[in-house]
């Protein structure tokens, strides 16, 4: 076996070579580590959070309507039990008639009826109790065509409950699913939040406190101007006082008090008030104030009525934004409305322009 031999120690030019390849790498890798995390800015962050609570807010549309949809199931299910079980006690009972006809039948129907007849000592009082078994015979029959019939209708009543309680557990899958990806969705918002600067993030709490402030000033100026509104109205002559005031406009001032009312009020997912409310959960309980019953979910508000052209707007109209339709608003007239935003934000009065307008309807 050869000996090994040693390796031949580098040379000053190779080691000037490595050496410099090293302090390269070295930058490299200094630079790539100074650029790994960039601070985002205020700008970015907000333009991201914008998105994500806007991702949420549509799909808190979606929870509200599986959550509707689920309270609907759950009134139909609890009818349909009470339902089966009303079938179920009129059922024990024919069975119980149905029992007591038998053994009585079974008592008196031994022997053969013209043996009986020849062996009995009151002929006349025989025929009459036959008669008489003749009349249970038929009452059997009835009783046997009316247990048939409850029981095929038990039957399909159990089998629809059945299938009003699979739905209801497909709902309440959805539901929960729908309820995680807005917790997902805020959680993402709140967590590019937090990579903000601490300089960053004071500059976001002072604009949501300026927000909240505006909203404030904008409740007590609206809630100033419809006192000054009715004491003029109620000063002003009426040439005719006979003449019927219109229900439409009292109906609107209803609802735009109500709305005005909860000016600078938080939004909360999923939420109809009093302390917080979604868009289509203000606009529910503002026409509710106003003795309307209108949709829980933006979406089907939309058909509640008949549509109004942008031109044609009236105080107390719904006006809805977006493609998808998931976000509404009452008009108060001037072009403006009052909304309940987004999670973060407050129960404001906002342009209609300022969102992707894409209709009004005026509900019945």
């Amino acid at each position: 076996m050869g000996k090994r031999r040693k390796p031949s120690p580098p040379s000053r030019a190779r080691l000037a070579v490595l050496t410099t390849a090293m302090a390269a790498g070295g930058a490299v890798l200094a630079s790539g580590t100074a650029h790994a995390e960039p601070t985002p800015t205020l700008a970015s962050v907000k333009e991201q959070v914008d998105k994500l609570n806007e991702e949420a807010e549509q799909s808190v549309e979606q929870y509200n309507g599986f959550r509707d949809k689920q309270q609907k199931l759950q009134g139909e299910a609890n009818k349909l039990q009470e339902k089966v079980a009303r079938g179920q006690e009129a059922m024990n009972e024919l069975r119980t008639r149905l029992g007591a006809v038998a053994a009585d039948q079974y008592r008196n129907g031994g022997i053969d009826p013209s043996v009986q007849l020849m062996l009995d000592s009151d002929p006349a009082a025989y025929l009459e109790r036959a008669s008489v078994q003749n009349q249970v015979a038929d009452t059997q029959t009835a009783l046997l065509k009316q247990a048939q019939d409850e029981q095929r209708k038990l039957d399909q009543d159990r089998a629809e409950a059945t299938a009003t309680l699979a739905q209801l557990d497909s709902v309440g899958t959805e539901l929960a699913a729908k309820k995680q990806q807005i917790q997902t969705k805020l959680s993402q918002a709140q967590a590019m939040l937090n990579k903000l600067s601490a300089e960053d993030r004071a500059k976001v709490n002072a604009q949501q406190a300026a927000e909240k402030a505006k909203a404030e000033a904008q409740q007590a100026a609206q809630a100033a101007q419809t006192a000054a509104t009715d004491r003029a109205s109620r000063s002003a002559e009426r040439p005719d006082m006979s003449a019927p005031v219109p229900s439409a406009g009292g109906r609107a001032a209803n609802i735009i008090a109500f709305a005005q009312a909860q000016l600078g009020k938080p939004y909360g997912w999923s939420m109809t008030g009093p302390d917080s409310f979604d868009c289509s959960g203000l606009t529910s309980m503002a026409y509710k104030a106003a003795g309307v019953r209108i949709s829980r979910m933006s979406q089907d508000q939309w058909n509640d009525g008949p549509h109004v052209d942008r031109v044609n707007l009236q105080p107390g109209d719904l006006v809805f934004f977006y493609s998808d339709l998931h976000h509404v608003g009452i008009y108060i007239g001037d072009g403006k409305m009052i909304h309940s935003p987004r999670t973060g934000k407050n129960i404001e009065v906002l342009p209609i322009s300022a969102m992707q307008y894409m209709g009004a309807v005026r509900p019945v």
